[in-house]
């Protein structure tokens, strides 16, 4: 495998950043000097990016790949708290109050994600109203799900959460709800608090009623 030329990397981390919401608004200086900061990591996978309980070091972006976020009890059940993909940023909470990682995350798929340094985000956030009010709103918004998992998970069945999650999971395409990327029973379990028995009983009923397709590995939404 060749290795990325430093000048391709830092435009490539550059033209990353531009596209991020949470930095949105950060000058163009502060930008490039994140990017020639950040370290690219490549990781295979099934990889555990970070722990729950690691100190905090870096801010991670993924500039390619899924990663998934979850938390085991101690009799090692997991619950998947969401998935992130392109673009989508993972270890700001941590950052902010020094506080221990609150989550696994683990690769999806084959990851390619840039780290930025503890020092050097601190320095950025310093300097930029912007990027404050970006992390701000991205905290909130993050707060906002997880009362609406919480709520799901109080005032809901089954039933019920699997359709939510499966809708919230779907894209507009030609004017049909669509789920482009493949989920496992086993996940969407971990996701909506069930056995994996239950999901696959919901879903093939779903499907029964006519409610979603399964067409060449996506599933369709269907409006009855």
């Amino acid at each position: 495998m060749h290795a990325i030329p430093h000048q391709a990397e830092k435009t490539s981390s550059l033209t990353l950043l531009h596209n991020i919401p949470m930095f949105a608004g950060t000058p163009d200086v502060q930008l490039e000097q994140l990017a020639r900061m950040a370290v690219h990591r490549k990781v295979k996978r099934h990889t555990t990016i970070v722990r729950a309980g690691d100190s905090t070091d870096s801010l991670f972006v993924i500039m390619s790949g899924r990663a998934k976020v979850l938390n085991r009890d101690t009799e090692g059940r997991e619950v998947i708290l969401t998935v992130l993909g392109v673009g989508e940023c993972f270890g700001e909470m941590a950052l902010i109050d020094g506080s221990p990682r609150s989550a696994d995350v683990i690769a999806e798929e084959n990851c390619d994600l840039l780290a930025i340094a503890r020092g050097d985000f601190t320095r950025a956030l310093a300097g930029n109203v912007n990027l404050c009010l970006n992390i701000m709103k991205s905290l909130v918004l993050r707060l906002r799900d997880a009362n609406q998992k919480i709520e799901s998970l109080a005032l809901m069945d089954v039933y019920g959460r699997v359709a939510k999650l499966l809708f919230d999971s779907s894209v507009e395409e030609y004017g049909l709800r669509v789920i482009r990327r493949k989920v496992s029973k086993q996940d969407m379990a971990k996701m909506v608090g069930a056995s994996r028995e239950m999901v696959s009983r919901v879903m093939k009923d779903l499907e029964q009623r006519g409610y979603i397709s399964v067409e060449a590995g996506r599933i369709v939404l269907n409006e009855n």
